[in-house]
């Protein structure tokens, strides 16, 4: 090809992309924002490496409500507890959809309740919540489970001798134990090879979509299906969890009684045979292996991942840790472990759980959001069908609902009279329509397993507590503690 021709390409190229880009921008008077190149967007006032951080920077100079392009895709960012608690909770409806992830979306298709948007989300979110309370989220018999299963974990804990060991296996596998009880009616032994895949697969994905790989993955889909690298494994991990799932739901097909229904799976087969004469159900297969699988990688990784935080912070401010021991020797003592009702009589605990969950903010950028049809937003025009990205990062870092931000304090959460206090600003669950489904179970864990394994042992650092570094190792879809040891001395 001579130089006129390759020039001629070039030239077209940047016409076509110039219109697609243009052709996005759509109606409506959109926030401003730095201006997009073709298929790049803004990705040079973008390091992938850091994508959180870039967002947050560009809140500087465009204020709480701006309009980014990542690549081609144009999106809206809100930043700052009041923007993101008008959108998401006073305009709830307006900014219920779900918006473009493609690390998640080019998998379930929409099928799953996390990624689904419209009737079918409703229906499936219903659903969910209905059956999950029926089997005891937030009641007393989840409480029991989540209480045996901190026993087990308590004899885990005791075999490391004191010795020096990562965290990370051990809570995960009991952490994961409580959703697998809901969903699947039973937990597993922790030496169970279906147990050790789920634990496997959910830990290696979350660390891909945590990385620049899994955002760059986000922005240039098509492009990287092509590229060789880790982001790979995402989808080769689905299948072989989407598999498991399945031979488990053929379990069931076997076993099932509908009237006597054992777990979330018998409920939602059951549901599908009602509905298998309606053309416009949600309720077949596919639905079912999805939403089982948002349900198990929510209710394992978030989880878990928020006692690593917890364990990092209590190491680095023992003082933290001898108060809440205090607390609990003084409400509970040694002789019974603590319940939920116990948590009123312990503000200091409670306190402390909260912070943790703000600082170590596990998922900063939140799951996007998409606004369902045409909407006003503080004097701009957002057309439907725009993504949304709310940085819940700014909303916990931010100093008009906090007074020192940046660190680590319980007394965000104490009033004077050192009795709990609610912050409004407090949303590690998101908040509006698209709340997680799974957050009283979540909030219940956090306490139970905190509680237990601090009645029992005392967590010391390998070095000096002043050495230990809080910052995350990846900040993408979540905020992945650095890899650490410790040593459980028992008390």
């Amino acid at each position: 090809m001579d130089s006129v021709s390759t020039a001629i390409l070039f030239l077209l190229l940047a016409l076509v992309c110039l219109l697609v880009t243009n052709g996005s921008r759509g109606k409506g008077r959109l926030p401003p924002g730095p201006r997009p190149l073709p298929f790049l967007g803004n990705l040079l006032q973008l390091r992938s490496q850091d994508m959180l951080s870039s967002l947050t920077k560009l809140t500087k100079e465009y204020g709480s409500v701006y309009t980014v392009h990542l690549g081609p895709r144009r999106v809206v960012v809100l930043s700052g507890y009041q923007a993101v608690k008008e959108a998401l909770v006073d305009q709830g409806e307006e900014f219920s959809g779900r918006g473009d992830y493609p690390v998640f979306f080019n998998f379930t298709r929409g099928n799953g309740i996390a990624f689904s948007n419209g009737e079918r989300w409703k229906a499936l979110r219903r659903f969910s919540v209905q059956i999950l309370r029926n089997f005891g989220m937030g009641k007393r018999s989840i409480e029991e489970r989540i209480l045996e299963e901190g026993g087990f974990l308590v004899e885990e804990l005791r075999k490391t001798d004191g010795k020096p060991f990562d965290p990370t296996f051990v809570l995960s596998r009991s952490v994961s134990n409580i959703i697998c009880s809901v969903l699947f009616g039973s937990r597993f032994d922790y030496d169970d090879e279906r147990l050790l895949t789920i634990i496997r697969l959910i830990n290696d994905n979350f660390q891909i979509m945590s990385s620049p790989w899994g955002e760059l993955y986000n922005i240039f889909p098509g492009l990287l299906d092509w590229v060789p690298g880790p982001h790979r494994r995402l989808f080769k991990n689905y299948g072989n969890m989407k598999a498991l799932i399945a031979r488990i739901v053929r379990d069931h097909q076997a076993s099932i009684d509908p009237n006597s229904p054992r777990d979330f799976i018998d409920c939602f087969l059951t549901k599908i045979a009602q509905e298998k004469q309606d053309p416009l159900s949600h309720f077949y297969l596919d639905t079912l292996l999805m939403t089982t699988h948002n349900l198990l990688f929510g209710g394992t990784e978030t989880v878990g991942t928020t006692l690593r935080h917890a364990f990092l912070v209590l190491m680095k401010y023992p003082q933290v840790q001898v108060r809440v021991q205090e607390e609990i020797d003084r409400v509970v003592g040694r002789a019974r472990r603590a319940t939920v009702e116990d948590r009123v009589a312990m503000p200091y605990t409670d306190a402390v759980i909260h912070e943790v969950q703000r600082f170590a903010d596990v998922i900063p950028m939140n799951l996007p959001h998409r606004v369902i049809r045409d909407t006003n937003f503080r004097g701009f025009l957002i057309p439907k069908g725009t993504d949304i990205i709310t940085l819940l990062n700014t909303v916990h870092y931010d100093p008009s609902q906090f007074v020192k931000p940046q660190e680590f304090n319980p007394e965000h959460f104490l009033d004077d009279k050192q009795s709990f206090k609610k912050s409004p600003a407090f949303m590690p669950f998101s908040a509006g329509r698209r709340l997680c489904v799974g957050e009283s179970l979540a909030r219940m864990e956090l306490f139970l397993y905190l509680t237990t394994i601090l009645q029992r042992f005392t967590l010391q650092p390998l070095g000096a507590p002043e050495d230990i570094d809080l910052t995350p190792l990846s900040s993408g879809l979540g905020n992945l503690p650095r890899p650490f040891q410790l040593c459980m001395r028992e008390r």
